[in-house]
């Protein structure tokens, strides 16, 4: 495992991973060393919230969504969610940003699990919304 690694994790609340990445409200960004955490931090996120109805599953404005959704965690070597669309999956590969797909419930369970090395991609988890490019 890398010496320095930030993971970053879709919330609500700071401890539970969001189960969908477009709908959640935060970023919980964590920073280990050496397998500890040496800091831990709270980001807003933009989401299916910040954008108007009419825009939100606009193809056309997919791409400055996601880019907009991602910006705030292009410094992170690895996203955590619970699921996620292809879009923003794709989104955040481009970025340089490793997404990792979880059943864990808890930020705290995910991070001892990727300490570890034990932590999982469940690909099943990652869904279409039927958008095409």
């Amino acid at each position: 495992m890398e010496k320095y690694i930030t993971l970053a994790f879709v919330t609500d609340d700071g401890w539970t991973i969001s189960s969908h990445f477009g709908r959640a409200l935060y970023y919980e960004v964590i920073t280990l060393e050496n397998g500890a955490i040496t800091s831990r931090e709270r980001r807003p996120k933009a989401g299916h919230h910040t954008f108007t109805p009419e825009t939100a599953h606009d193809p056309e404005h997919l791409d400055a969504k996601h880019a907009t959704m991602v910006s705030p965690v292009l410094d992170c070597s690895v996203l955590v969610a619970r699921g996620m669309g292809s879009g923003a999956h794709t989104h955040l590969v481009s970025a340089g940003i490793t997404p990792v797909l979880t059943d864990l419930q808890t930020i705290d369970e995910a991070v001892a699990a990727f300490v570890k090395g034990s932590l999982t991609n469940n690909a099943s988890r990652l869904h279409d919304h039927g958008h095409h490019h």
